[in-house]
C-alpha cells in the first residue's frame, strides 16, 4: 500500500484491530447500524450520485449507499486490508456491481479531483494525523457544492459502552482513555474545533447535530463484556495487567452490564455527532 502517512493506524488496522472487525463484521454492524440511516439521509445520496465512503471497514455503508444510487457508485476506502475483503467478499454475494473498495490513506489518497457528488463515513475520519490534510483531500475530491456528512464520536458521558469501561478504572488503565482529542475516537468531539477544521479544509455550510441509537453488543451481559475487552481498545488495555487483574475486569464488566439483557440480546445506547458539510467553489491546488 502506497502513499500512507497515518502509519501507525495502518499498523494497526492491518494487525489485530483490523483482523478483530472482520472477523467479527456482523457484530459491529449490529453495533452501528442505527446510524446508518441518519448518515445517508444527511448526505442525500440520489440515484445517480458518485460516493465515496471513507474509512469503510467492511462496507457495510458502501453497500447502502450504492443500493441508493443505484444508477451512480459507491468507492470504499480504507487502510485496513482484512476488512477490505469482507467488504469486497460481501458486495460478490449481494450481487452489487456498481460499488468497488480501495486500500489506502485518506489524508494522502490520490483521488481524481472534483470526482465525487458525495462524501460519507461512519467512524472513518476519526484517525487523520493531520485533521485539516485529511479533510482537504477529501474536499478536493468533491466537486464544488458536493455534500459530506460524516458521523463522529462525541459526547463520552452518553455513550454507554464507554461509561462501562469507566467504571473499571481501578483495574485498567483507562487514563485519557475516551477523551476529546486526536487521533482516535473522539478526535472530532468538540463542535467548534471540528467546524474550524472543515472550514479550513475548504468546506462550507458546515453543521452538526446529535444523533443517538442503540446498538446490540451481543447476547448476553457475558457475550457483551467478552466482546467489549476482545476489541482493539479493549486488548489494549487488558494487555497492561496480570491475568488475575483482567479476569477481575471481566467479571466486574459483567456485572455492570447485566441489567441492560432484554430479550435474548444486550443493547447499549451510543451518541455521536453527525457532521455535515458542502465542499466549497474552490478548494486547494486542485483548482489553482
Amino acid at each position: 500500500m502506497q502513499n500512507v502517512i497515518n502509519t501507525e493506524q495502518a499498523r494497526a488496522w492491518n494487525g489485530y484491530e483490523g483482523e478483530h472487525w472482520a472477523r467479527n463484521q456482523d457484530r459491529w454492524d449490529a453495533v452501528n447500524a442505527g446510524f446508518n440511516t441518519p448518515l445517508l439521509d444527511a448526505a442525500s445520496v440520489g440515484g445517480s450520485d458518485r460516493v465515496l465512503d471513507i474509512g469503510c471497514g467492511a462496507g457495510q455503508t458502501t453497500r447502502l449507499a450504492a443500493r441508493r444510487a443505484s444508477n451512480g457508485h459507491a468507492l470504499g476506502l480504507d487502510l485496513s486490508a482484512p476488512m477490505l475483503a469482507q467488504a469486497r467478499r460481501a458486495a460478490h454475494r449481494e450481487g452489487q456491481d456498481n460499488v468497488s473498495f480501495t486500500q489506502g490513506d485518506a489524508q494522502v489518497h490520490p483521488f481524481d479531483p472534483s470526482t465525487y457528488d458525495v462524501a460519507i463515513s461512519r467512524y472513518g475520519v476519526l484517525f487523520f494525523a493531520d485533521p485539516v490534510a485529511g479533510f482537504g483531500n477529501i474536499a478536493r475530491a468533491l466537486r464544488p457544492g458536493g455534500r459530506a456528512a460524516f458521523v463522529c464520536g462525541a459526547y463520552p458521558e452518553d455513550n454507554e459502552w464507554l461509561q462501562a469501561f469507566a467504571a473499571l478504572g481501578d483495574l485498567l488503565p483507562i487514563g485519557g482513555f475516551g477523551a476529546p482529542g486526536g487521533p482516535g475516537m473522539f478526535s472530532l468531539a468538540d463542535v467548534d474545533r471540528t467546524c474550524e477544521v472543515l472550514t479550513a479544509a475548504g468546506f462550507e455550510d458546515v453543521g452538526a447535530t446529535r444523533v443517538e441509537t442503540y446498538g446490540t453488543w451481543g447476547r448476553d451481559a457475558a457475550d457483551a463484556a467478552a466482546f467489549l475487552l476482545d476489541s482493539g481498545p479493549g486488548r489494549h488495555l487488558t494487555s497492561q495487567v496480570a491475568p488475575e487483574v483482567r479476569d477481575r475486569a471481566r467479571e466486574r464488566l459483567t456485572e455492570i452490564l447485566r441489567p441492560d439483557e432484554a430479550d435474548g440480546a444486550l443493547r447499549l445506547r451510543s451518541t455521536a455527532l453527525l457532521v455535515t458539510a458542502v465542499r466549497g467553489p474552490r478548494t486547494g491546488t486542485a483548482d489553482l
